[in-house]
């Protein structure tokens, strides 16, 4: 008998119509998303229902209370389901995946319809995480998303679709595995995986995004009020409007790490030019190059940095 443990958060998942017509999330509670399901007899689901939230509304301390809720679990626990939000899941997913110590399957999972709709996606990805989360070919795949019959990782899923069932993709590296009639197939797992001992200590991190003719606006704003930390995403190989680069060599000089990522769905950050603006002209300023991370998730990955006092020289250098 395999036991696996939903933390309930809300989101479309757990959402119903209200008297307008618009949908409420975290309405249905995790027992009464369970009960509709239709778990084989195999399977025991144990349900928390931790918050019931738009994802949008989701904060790191309360990530921080789900980490603490997966790593005092039992031993008997053979793995974990979170429901939550499309909007916010790749975020939490990766979150997770770098400061939660863990072996067992940890599977985050949403849906782009509510429960009532017509077609709705909810009980069938639910059903899907709860099957991979009781898979032994899903240890050590660190967190994971299922959506839609496939199982991503979270270093690299993305939601690609704002209402489509297939909502979520991994560009350029593809899904780790499927879910077939409830047959979880594995057919790649990440070689390493690093976690950040994470304090209590929050930090603003912002995230400002390049433009054609950009204005200094939003980088002024974040230095006058001293933030921890800026991402720029950039252009391609990393380049960004020169009205920017004042900022950021203002926020360099401050002590305030800058990272500097891509608006490309693939490829990395590198200092293949030389010009204002430029990814080498930001690097030899003391800028850090975010290799091939996206904006939000190099965003987590300083905030993780820096709660855990880790050196950032090598951050983005591979994980």
């Amino acid at each position: 008998m395999k036991e696996v443990l939903v933390i309930s958060t809300g989101g479309t998942i757990a959402s119903k119509e209200n008297e307008s017509g618009r949908l409420e999330a975290g309405a249905y509670s995790g027992e009464e998303l369970a009960e509709k399901i239709g778990l084989p007899s195999t399977i025991k689901v144990t349900i928390r229902s931790v918050l019931q939230k738009p994802s949008s509304h989701i904060t790191f301390h309360d990530l921080d209370d789900i980490r603490t809720i997966i790593e005092e679990s039992e031993s008997k626990i053979s793995g974990f389901v979170i429901t939550h939000g499309t909007d916010t899941l790749e975020e939490s997913a990766y979150y997770l995946d770098i400061t939660t110590e863990e072996s067992r399957p940890v599977v985050l999972t949403g849906s782009q319809r509510s429960p009532d709709d017509l077609g709705s996606d909810a009980f069938i990805n639910l059903r899907h995480a709860i099957h991979a989360a009781a898979s032994a070919d899903m240890h050590e795949t660190g967190v994971t998303v299922v959506f839609n019959e496939r199982i991503f990782a979270a270093r690299y899923v993305k939601k690609e679709h704002a209402s489509n069932i297939q909502g979520f993709n991994a560009f350029g590296f593809g899904y780790l595995g499927i879910i077939d009639h409830d047959q979880v197939q594995v057919f790649q797992k990440p070689v390493r995986h690093e976690t950040f001992q994470v304090s209590e200590k929050q930090v603003q991190v912002e995230l400002i995004k390049s433009a054609m003719q950009s204005s200094t606006l939003l980088i002024d704003a974040c230095n006058n009020n001293e933030v921890d930390g800026l991402i720029v995403e950039g252009y391609g190989r990393g380049q960004v409007d020169p009205a920017l680069v004042d900022g950021i060599k203002e926020a360099l000089s401050n002590q305030i790490p800058v990272v500097i990522t891509t608006s490309s769905e693939e490829g990395a950050v590198y200092p293949v030019y030389d010009y204002q603006g430029s990814a080498y002209h930001l690097f030899a300023e003391g800028a850090l190059l975010g290799g091939d991370y996206d904006a939000k998730k190099a965003r987590i990955r300083l905030i993780c940095a820096l709660r855990s006092g880790s050196p950032l020289h090598s951050l983005y250098k591979g994980d």
